[in-house]
């Protein structure tokens, strides 16, 4: 009895350091000087809802879809094209949109997607490979994939399909983890420079800068604005200031931060995977000395199940909202009694009275 006394108190006295140890680095903040220094936590939690590649990459088993998705196969004849939403894309010869990932890198060509993420983003093969409308046939190259295919590469990067597009101008995998985007005929992001929301976009921006206000909003938006960066010093994160909500965060272009009721900040798990992220984009980390107006302690980071980071607000991971067609916005309020956006303080922001 005395020895399984002793192995109880031994248990909780282990727990309780665990405990201390990712609450510690959740949040805590030792106030470092860039995101890769900043809090990141590892979620923890189920495996079903934390399957490698189920936040958004395909189906929780990582196969394609039933119905018929996007496979490997050769390229055709590669078109620039308009996509709905994301502007001029490069399509494979069925019409495919075709994609990159953020973890593969150009220069060398390099391929990071393996296993169950090749489930969920085919390679396309660079057998057969044309250069079509559009496209420039010297951005075509190949890449040998570690079981020996060539996949086929457009300005260094590999190329992929997605097994969620099952019809010829889907484009269901732009911004997926923040990671994934749809690939325009430069090998460039084909959404760069496009006002998306996503908090993704290339440094060319939108032509919607922090400084624009969002007086045409609809609803709790009434008279919002976007306040400007204090002596010139470069915001990456900073409130403002909503006649109903009160001081609510945004990132740098301006568009609102929210967070989800079924995440959670501890233990940290993810309620927002696959059709989610289509409409809800994880925000990107932030520099801990870019941020104004909320408590530096309160921001943080953690790693999404697709290897990508997400920027945290007191643990909880934060989005914005593709249904936000301006900075300031804040259409996401209350969506299906689930979404807020996220106070100076880090909680979930309530109109007033």
């Amino acid at each position: 009895m005395k020895t399984r006394t002793m192995r109880r108190e031994i248990f909780a006295g282990s727990a309780a350091v665990a405990v201390l140890l990712l609450t510690a680095g959740c949040g805590s903040g030792s106030g470092g000087n860039s995101a890769a220094k900043q809090d990141s936590v590892k979620p923890v939690g189920d495996s079903k809802q934390l399957d490698l590649y189920g936040s958004g990459y395909g189906s929780g088993s990582g196969d394609a879809p039933a119905g018929g998705g996007a496979k490997s196969g050769p390229a055709g004849q590669l078109k620039a094209q308009e996509v709905a939403g994301v502007g001029s894309a490069v399509t494979d010869g069925e019409g495919f949109t075709l994609y990159r990932f953020d973890k593969d890198t150009a220069k060398p060509p390099k391929s990071n997607c393996e296993g169950d993420c090749a489930q969920a983003w085919p390679v396309v093969l660079a057998d057969d490979a044309q250069a079509g409308a559009g496209v420039d046939a010297a951005m075509l190259g190949s890449v040998t994939r570690s079981d020996g295919t060539k996949q086929l590469t457009l300005g260094g990067w590999p190329v992929y399909r997605y097994a969620k597009d099952t019809k010829a101008g889907d484009a269901l995998g732009e911004g997926v983890g923040g990671t994934w985007h749809a690939l325009g005929p430069d090998g460039k992001l084909a959404a760069a420079g496009k006002a998306t929301g996503s908090g993704s976009a290339s440094a060319s921006g939108s032509g919607m800068g922090a400084g624009m206000g969002s007086g045409m909003g609809a609803g709790m938006n009434m008279g919002a604005g976007v306040n400007p960066p204090p002596g010139g010093k470069k915001v990456s994160l900073s409130v403002r200031q909503n006649a109903q909500l009160g001081g609510i965060l945004q990132n740098a272009d301006g568009w609102t931060l929210y967070r989800f009721d079924k995440d959670s900040a501890w233990p940290m798990k993810f309620g927002c995977l696959d059709a989610c992220l289509d409409t809800w984009k994880p925000a990107k980390p932030v520099d801990k000395t870019e941020v104004s107006g909320i408590p530096a302690e309160l921001v943080g980071s953690v790693k999404r199940p697709d290897g990508s980071e997400q920027l945290t607000i007191d643990c909880w991971p934060v989005y914005t909202f593709t249904g936000d067609k301006q900075p300031g916005d804040v259409n996401g309020q209350g969506k299906q009694g689930l979404w807020f956006a996220v106070t100076d303080k880090g909680k979930k922001a309530k109109a007033a009275g």
